[in-house]
This record gives C-alpha cells, structure tokens and sequence, in this order.
C-alpha cells in the first residue's frame, strides 16, 4: 500500500513515510493509492473478535508490506489495554432506533484517545526503524492536545508541542494539557482561535527548510495514520447493531472533518452505511456546504462545544479530491481559492454525489443544552455539549425521514461530561464528576508556554525547547 497527495505533487510514498511526513510536501493531505475492502462474510467474521484484533485487522489494509496484522493488533493491545470499558468502545441503547457509541474510556476521556494512545506507539516503530528522532507540532480545539501530550510524553525520541487557542478552550481541556509536566512535552498558548493555530501549524510544515531541520511530523488529522484507529470503532459499533446484515447510521459531531471522514472510508471499505450525519455547532460551515454547495469561511462564535468552533476543515480536503475523482491539481486549484479569498463553489453533480453519502444539521447553545436535558430525563443519561449536539442532528435526521426507519443510528458520544462541567451544569443543575483517575486534576501543578500568533515564533520557540539528538 503506498500513499499520495491530494494536491497530486507527493507520492506515491509508503505508509511509514507518510505516517512520518503528516502533511504532504505540497501542501496537501495523504491518502492511500486505494481504498481497499472486505466482503461481507470478512466483515461477519469479526463479530467474535476483540477490538484490538479487528483494529488489526482493520488498519493492516492500509499498512500491507510494512507491518502485518498481528503486529498491528500487538501495539492494539497496548494502547488500549488500559481503557475502564472492557468493550474500548461500548454501544449503548437510547431508543429502539438510536444508540450512543462511548468514545470516552481513554486516559484523556475523549475520543482522541483511540487514535493518539496508538499513534505513539506505531510513531515509535518508525522512528526506531529509521534512527531519528521527531519533532510534532500540531493544534488542538481541546481534546487533540491533551491525548497528545498524554500519549507522547516521555518518548525517547519524540518532542511534542501543542498550540491551542488562549481562553477558547474549557477549564478543564486546559488543565489537561498544562498538567502534563514530562521531557518533551510542551502545551502552548497562542492568541487567536483555533484556525489560526491551524493555520501556523500548515505554515510551519510547507516552509520545508525548518520543516526537514527539526524533522517535523505531525498528530493532527492531517496525519492519516491519526484517521486509521478511528475507522476502526466504526467497524465494531456496527457489527453490534447487526452489520453486515443490518446497514447503519451514524451521526457524528464535527468541526475539522476528521471524524466523520474516517466513518466514510469504513463505508467505502465495504460496511453498509447508509448514511452519515454531519452534526455542527453554530459554526456550521460543513452544515450549510452540504446545504448549498459552497464552502464559505465566517467567524468564529465561542460555543458551548467549543471542540467544534472551526471554519477551516482541514480534512474536507480527503472528501474533495474523492468527489473530483481524485484530480489533484482540481482539489489544489479550489484549495488556494479557499486559501486566498475564503470561498469555494462546486458543481451540481459533485453535490448530488456527496448528498448521496452525507447529511448535514447544526445545532446552536440553546439547542444543545436542551438536548443535554432532554437525554437526562429521557435515560438518566449524562452527556458533553458535542456528544449532544451529535445525538440531537440524529434525532432530526430520524424525524425527517433522512434514514429509512429500518436502519439504526449510532451517535458518537466524543467525550466525557466532565470535561465540560459548566454546560452540563447550565443544562441540567448537575456538575458531572471527573472520573477517579483525573478527580484531582485541578489541584495538580502546571506549566505551558506562550507564542505570538505568527510562524517565526512558533518557529524559534520549538528550536529553543527541543532536545537536541546527543
């Protein structure tokens, strides 16, 4: 299996380059020569196996002649033999159509977990193969940051830096990622919101000078190594609601596409999807694309799900170069309009195609808190801002008739309530506790950095805190 860019100038490469590379060189995202895919009676015989061992499975398409499956269900085992469900990721039923997928068992109780506690340890295989070490810069709207420090400190021959949005990210998400005091790990806050972290990030990896220097990779979804453990808790919930005999739903909170692109390859995989939910928050740039056809950069609103406060989706670029038949210099020309002039139109028919897989509803503050509630009384259940703002857009695509009544819907519930307490306490008058692991979080001691929000700072403040190869 080899790799190319969506912008049709890098590749083809292998997947250990590409997992190193994150980003293409010319700017674009990686994505495999081909999708590859299982039969029915392949996916069917992984109803009996456990998660790491269909993650093994799973990923093994997308790393053949590199690394086999059972060394791939090995580093499974290790990432997620110390989740607190014995599922990793188990399905709970709301209604007699609509379950709640628990993606919050990890270390850092988001979903971030699944992809970043393997992503180090398949990062670390690399780079002991190769005898380097790494520098890996990424952004966070929350969650990313904290697995990834989480995941990556103390690595040998790994330094991490995060940028996150100063004062646009929750209490808690926070102390999360400044409470990781370790070797090479670095949360840093940078003022603006998170596109412009994203944005310094991108610049960072195509100014290839430093880039080759410091020998930068990349966690964020950028990386689609960080996209293949995420396919693969699309397999396993489905295949707990009937799949492959049963098709399936899913509804998925999302702001920088990663998510809900990692359920599409699922489907082009071969796992009977008949849809997929697209659920934003007031910043419904994906919303109102899949409405209109255009793709059009607004402000940010702070929201009550601030993970989700994004105008730039990084990994829309994936779906676009699909829908273009994977014409590189198509996807790069309308990528640099978007770049220069925050806008993108495209085709009618481009659009009849992506409607055929995806649905799209947004959600606003007052909507979400009231969906928080209404699970609570319904099921005296306890969900984060995200996780209802994902289950209130599949009760709407249920009620509209979107998803055909035979077809069950699972909600990616993407993060704990806890590390959202005050909208969970304006919601429903109930302050979620921390899970025992992380109940002294606020009390524990902290430390991150600073960075003006232009790339030479950015630049020079990881050249003066990374260890240097002795």
């Amino acid at each position: 299996m080899q790799y190319i860019s969506t912008r049709g100038q890098d590749g083809p490469i292998s997947f250990q380059d590409a997992l190193l590379n994150g980003l293409a060189r010319d700017g674009g995202l990686y994505l495999p020569t081909e999708i590859p895919r299982f039969t029915d009676a392949e996916i069917a015989e992984m109803a009996d196996m456990s998660y790491a061992a269909i993650a093994g499975r799973v990923m093994a398409k997308f790393t053949d002649g590199e690394v086999d499956e059972a060394e791939l269900t090995a580093l499974a085992s290790s990432a997620y033999g110390d989740f607190t469900d014995p599922d990793v990721a188990p399905v709970k039923q709301v209604s007699e159509r609509l379950h709640v997928l628990e993606l919050f068992h990890g270390p850092t109780i988001a979903f971030k977990d699944y992809a970043m506690q393997f992503l180090s340890r398949i990062f670390d295989r690399a780079l002991a193969t190769q005898g380097r070490r790494a520098v890996i810069l990424g952004a966070t709207s929350g969650d990313t940051g904290s697995a990834a420090l989480e995941a990556f400190k103390n690595r040998d021959m790994v330094d991490v830096f995060i940028l996150f949005p100063d004062g646009r990210v929750s209490p808690v998400q926070q102390k999360q990622m400044t409470s990781v005091i370790a070797e090479g790990a670095h949360a840093v806050a940078v003022t603006g919101d998170f596109d412009d972290c994203q944005h310094l990030v991108k610049s960072c990896f195509n100014d290839l000078a430093f880039r080759d220097s410091v020998h930068l990779s990349a966690v964020n979804s950028i990386n689609w190594a960080r996209l293949m453990p995420q396919i693969v808790y699309y397999f396993t919930s489905a295949l707990k609601v009937g799949a492959p005999a049963q098709k399936v739903a899913f509804s998925v909170p999302t702001g920088n596409f990663g998510n809900v692109f990692a359920g599409w390859v699922a489907g082009q995989m071969g796992l009977p999807i008949e849809r997929l939910v697209v659920a934003s928050n007031q910043n419904d740039i994906l919303t109102r694309f899949f409405n209109s056809g255009e793709m059009t950069r607004e402000a940010v609103i702070p929201s009550t799900s601030p993970s989700m406060d994004i105008q730039v989706s990084s990994n829309f670029e994936r779906l676009l170069f699909e829908l273009l038949d994977r014409d590189g210099m198509a996807c790069a020309a309308l990528m640099q309009d978007f770049a220069q002039t925050g806008r993108f139109e495209v085709s009618d028919s481009l659009m009849a195609r992506a409607r055929d897989a995806f649905s799209a509803y947004r959600l606003d503050d007052a909507e979400t808190a009231m969906e928080i509630d209404t699970l609570l009384k319904e099921t005296g259940m306890l969900i984060d801002p995200h996780s209802a703002v994902g289950l209130g857009a599949a009760r709407r695509a249920i009620q509209d008739g979107t998803i055909p009544n035979d077809v069950p819907v699972i909600s990616l519930a993407c993060a704990h309530p806890a590390k959202f307490p005050t909208a969970v306490e304006s919601a429903t008058g109930i302050m979620p506790d921390l899970p025992e692991s992380l109940s002294d979080l606020m009390a524990r001691e902290d430390a991150m950095l600073r960075c003006d929000n232009n790339m030479s700072s950015v630049q020079a403040l990881v050249q003066n805190h990374m260890r240097k190869a002795s």
